[in-house]
């Protein structure tokens, strides 16, 4: 028989590839989300960073045209996706800010995908 854990998140993830801009001190790197949710997201990176660092970010939403989201994150947890020595890093970041705008725009874009899934009954 297989437990049950209770659930440990607040929030909903939905897998959704969406194109990012990591800005750090002195270098910028593209990579792309797994899974995003109100609070947070999940990407894969080459890059390595250390719990709790700050990074700021930009998101660029398919359903947005050229606009894009800038947001502030804090890293919450990192991992090697493989035991290979050059294998990307799988990482959660948890985001500390974002503008009032930005803010709507990326919670209206949540619940489109919401909607849209197989998480809405019928």
């Amino acid at each position: 028989m297989r437990l049950k854990l209770p659930e440990r998140r607040r929030f909903i993830r939905i897998e959704v590839p969406m194109r990012i801009k990591i800005e750090g001190d002195g270098w910028l790197e593209e990579a792309t989300t797994r899974n995003i949710s109100p609070i947070g997201m999940r990407f894969e990176t080459a890059r390595e960073f250390k719990k709790s660092e700050i990074l700021n970010l930009v998101m660029y939403l398919p359903s947005s045209g050229d606009n894009s989201i800038r947001v502030k994150g804090k890293i919450v947890w990192q991992r090697k996706t493989s035991l290979e020595d050059n294998a990307p890093y799988d990482v959660g970041l948890e985001i500390t800010h974002i503008e009032d705008e930005g803010k709507n725009v990326l919670l209206k874009y949540l619940c489109d995908l919401l909607y849209d899934s197989s998480y809405h009954s019928d």
